[in-house]
């Protein structure tokens, strides 16, 4: 169950990435910023919702967010973080309860392991599972829409896959927009301004058998590359690939 994996983390019993835990319950990037800058960061989701579909967004000083789990503690229960300063990722702690502060506010946002379990069932091969890696994650030359100090480039995720697999996970995903939706793209990375497969911006590579196309999926990473490019004084997000396990029911967030 969450909670007790949450518990794991907590006392650093599992400090790994997340993919293919909890199936059944929603995992969430983070973006953790002072609350004078978090109006900006709002209106940047609302402007790219494939990469960034909020959860949950907390009230200043709030570690806790009630909305995203019982006994849930930000500061702890995530198994990495990084922190930045001026835009520059300058730590990767455990947990933050040192660096927290009364102004930091929480925005969760939807993350593409949720819909995994998903693809699992569909008997739809995960080579990042299957391989035992943090799942391949790259920096596109596709513009998000810039609010306030916020801007950068769209981070997608990438899944190879079948043909017939893709067709499949399309189906499947866009019943879920709250954790990314629809594939963004499928096919030719460069295309996207993705030069070489084999050297992901973020997580591991993975192979890619013949026949297989890349299916790439918009990433809650995306956040990460507009705090760097806003330059902020200070922020804080999850560790690429090491999500926080929420309560929330994944079948929750189907659409029709």
């Amino acid at each position: 169950m969450p909670r007790d994996f949450r518990h794991q983390v907590r006392t650093g019993a599992f400090t790994g990435p997340t993919a293919g835990y909890c199936g059944d319950y929603a995992q969430a990037n983070l973006a953790i910023l002072p609350r004078d800058c978090a109006e900006d960061f709002l209106r940047f989701c609302v402007r790219n919702p494939k990469a960034c579909p909020l959860l949950a967004v907390g009230e200043p000083g709030q570690f806790d967010v009630p909305a995203l789990g019982r006994e849930l503690d930000i500061r702890t229960d995530v198994p990495g973080y990084n922190v930045y300063r001026d835009g520059v990722l300058c730590e990767q702690p455990r947990d933050i309860r040192e660096l927290w502060r009364d102004d930091l506010v929480v925005f969760a946002i939807g993350c593409s392991f949720s819909f995994e379990q998903m693809l699992a069932q569909e008997r739809i091969p995960l080579r990042h599972v299957d391989e035992g890696v943090n799942v391949p994650m790259y920096r596109t030359s596709i513009p998000n829409q810039a609010a306030g100090p916020f801007r950068g480039n769209l981070v997608v995720s990438m899944r190879p896959m079948s043909g017939a697999h893709a067709i499949r996970a399309v189906q499947v995903t866009s019943r879920f927009p709250s954790v990314h939706g629809a594939p963004v793209h499928i096919g030719s990375p460069a295309a996207i301004g993705i030069g070489d497969l084999s050297r992901p911006d973020y997580g591991d590579a993975v192979s890619v058998h013949e026949h297989e196309l890349p299916v790439f999926w918009a990433c809650g990473v995306t956040p990460q590359s507009a705090i760097e490019s806003a330059r902020l004084p200070f922020a804080i997000a999850h560790r690429p690939g090491h999500m926080l396990v929420t309560d929330i029911p994944n079948a929750s967030l189907a659409v029709l």
